[in-house]
């Protein structure tokens, strides 16, 4: 199975013939524009934007989860359209008997969306199954896709020992604009798949993984 990974699109998306041929798009969070954080304008955005946009990738299956910014899966759950993709937050799917697992968080980041000390990250992190293929996930873990412009790595620990754990296939995240790209975590292949640099400008292709 091909999978196609993005995330930190932040509201800039773009067309189907710039995307890679693929299975499953996995998208890690940061959706929406930065222009406007108010539930009700995501929301709306969501279910006229976002839906056109989805209609037209050319994948069978699209998984994602929110981000920091996309403030209305947190607060507003009961205004998230119902939109032709898999949304997943602290739970699983299987496509074509591959398993997905999404989980939004990360650690305190400012006041923005999904947020959580290290202790309340290592709880959220026990719910990921041990058999899973593909962890996808806003936040990275520490050491890997984690690096900020000053230097400084800002995932969580606790993530990365549950990774060491669990060891599976494919990590996607994003959040770290300047951290794009594919590291290794002993065997777990993790992708920092932001689609926007430092400036929010639209820089880092979708990257690929074949499972």
């Amino acid at each position: 199975m091909r999978c196609v990974a993005m995330a930190d699109l932040h509201g800039q998306l773009p067309p189907s013939s710039m995307m890679p041929m693929g299975d499953i798009l996995l998208l890690g969070g940061d959706l929406c524009p930065t222009s406007n954080h108010s539930p009700k304008f995501q929301a709306h955005w969501l279910d006229t934007t976002f839906r056109k946009w989805l209609e037209t990738m050319p994948y069978q299956w699209i998984v994602g989860v929110a981000g920091n910014h996309d403030f209305v899966f947190q607060e507003r759950p009961d205004l998230v359209p119902n939109l032709p993709w898999t949304y997943l937050q602290d739970r699983g799917c299987e496509c074509d008997g591959i398993r997905v697992y999404g989980s939004p968080w990360q650690p305190i980041f400012y006041d923005w969306s999904f947020n959580l000390d290290e202790q309340g990250l290592k709880q959220k992190w026990a719910l990921i199954p041990d058999n899973i293929q593909v962890l996808l996930l806003h936040g990275p873990p520490y050491g890997y896709g984690d690096l900020t412009a000053r230097g400084e790595r800002v995932g969580s620990q606790s993530l990365t020992d549950r990774i060491q754990q669990i060891r599976p296939a494919l990590v996607v995240c994003g959040h770290i604009h300047p951290a794009y790209g594919m590291y290794m975590l002993e065997a777990t292949t993790v992708l920092n798949a932001a689609f926007v640099n430092e400036q929010y400008i639209p820089t880092n292709p979708p990257l690929v993984f074949d499972l």
